[in-house]
């Protein structure tokens, strides 16, 4: 589903499908041992999935594991370290899993009741899998990306947007990729697209940024 170089940039939609994989976990000894064999797929729910999901009021914690230590174990100290993983910092899904089951075996090594804390409800390792369909809307030319971007659904900025740097080949989102291969100069562009980090935004508020960005990239204002 990568946008082909010269082509109109198609526009696709999409549905998170969550997933069970079996894996739960009481402890913080229980955490570490089932990170070490879970899909790395699991880890990128914990930290993205949250985008996907109606929320009623913002979150205290940043990914699923700090929230589950904060709420579950009441440690608001691995919480608030765990809180501060940022997955962009990360080249890959395996250094993030890394960084979470090493600040997890140092709270172990510093917090003694931390070894038998039991939480009341358990860890539960999920995964989502994108139900991804054509919107059947396609943009002419890099003109019509400030009126289209306006217009996507919030998952539809989050797969061209977020969920692309896995999918592609260049680990960039589908615009940069699509602008890439127009005649013209839209380094700029593109340069201020990939400094964009979408961890700490809404989908909804990543939408306002990347229109905003284009219109001044494209239009000049």
């Amino acid at each position: 589903m990568e946008q082909s170089n010269g082509d109109r940039f198609k526009i696709f939609d999409c549905a998170p499908v969550f997933i069970a994989t079996g894996l739960r976990a009481f402890n913080l000894r229980e955490i570490i041992e089932a990170l070490q064999t879970v899909h790395g797929g699991s880890i990128q729910h914990h930290f993205w999935g949250r985008l996907l999901r109606p929320v009623v009021e913002e979150p205290e914690y940043s990914n699923d594991f700090a929230a589950w230590a904060g709420r579950e174990l009441r440690d608001r100290v691995l919480a608030e370290r765990l809180s501060v993983l940022y997955p962009t910092d990360f080249s890959n899904v395996e250094e993030l899993r890394t960084a979470i089951i090493d600040l997890v075996e140092e709270r172990l090594d510093e917090d003694l009741p931390a070894h038998t804390e039991t939480a009341p409800q358990p860890f539960h390792f999920l995964m989502s899998q994108l139900v991804v369909f054509d919107t059947g809307n396609r943009i002419e030319d890099p003109g019509g990306l400030v009126d289209a971007v306006r217009g996507m659904s919030e998952e539809s900025i989050f797969f061209h947007f977020i969920e692309a740097r896995r999918r592609t080949d260049r680990h960039c989102d589908d615009f940069t990729a699509w602008l890439s291969s127009w005649p013209g100069d839209y380094s700029q562009i593109c340069a201020d697209l990939a400094a964009i980090d979408p961890y700490f935004s809404s989908l909804g508020e990543i939408r306002v940024i990347l229109e905003n960005l284009l219109r001044r990239g494209i239009y000049g204002f």
